[in-house]
């Protein structure tokens, strides 16, 4: 099972906003290639949580903050199927006759607490400045074709 692709399309969406002017649903789902529709249902739930602006009836979305204030664990939170829910869950019910069963919960949950708060940590760290920065450099470095 993978993290949502809506992470990623989250982060592309806001390095389009924060690099182009006047990006369009159309224009920002022909970038990630993929239905303009996914686009507004994404840029909905980062408008929801404060990561962008959108005005009706005027082209284009803004960044809500700076670029430097915003970080991956902002989109991750704002674009997650369940806000707040652990990446990892544990399958419920398991055959308490069984000694794996009767044990697996709470041998492997400590574990996946300590893989998602190490995820969080790392995702905290890095903003979308850092990313946009990244883009251009490889923008700027790459021949065009």
């Amino acid at each position: 099972m993978a993290i949502s692709t809506r992470f990623s399309v989250g982060i592309h969406i806001l390095s389009l906003i924060a690099t182009e002017e006047k990006m369009t649903s159309d224009l920002i789902a022909g970038s990630v290639n993929t239905n303009p529709v996914v686009i507004r249902k994404i840029m909905s739930m980062l408008k929801k949580a404060s990561l962008i602006e959108v005005r009706p009836g005027v082209a284009g979305a803004r960044l809500a903050r700076p670029l430097s204030s915003i970080t991956l664990l902002d989109v991750y939170h704002a674009v997650a199927v369940v806000p707040d829910k652990e990446l990892f869950s544990v399958h419920a019910a398991p055959n308490p006759d069984c000694p794996v069963g009767r044990n697996i919960q709470s041998t492997v949950t400590p574990i996946f607490e300590l893989a998602q708060s190490a995820l969080e940590k790392v995702l905290a760290h890095v903003t979308l400045d850092d990313i946009v920065n990244e883009i251009e450099q490889k923008e700027a470095s790459s021949p065009k074709g």
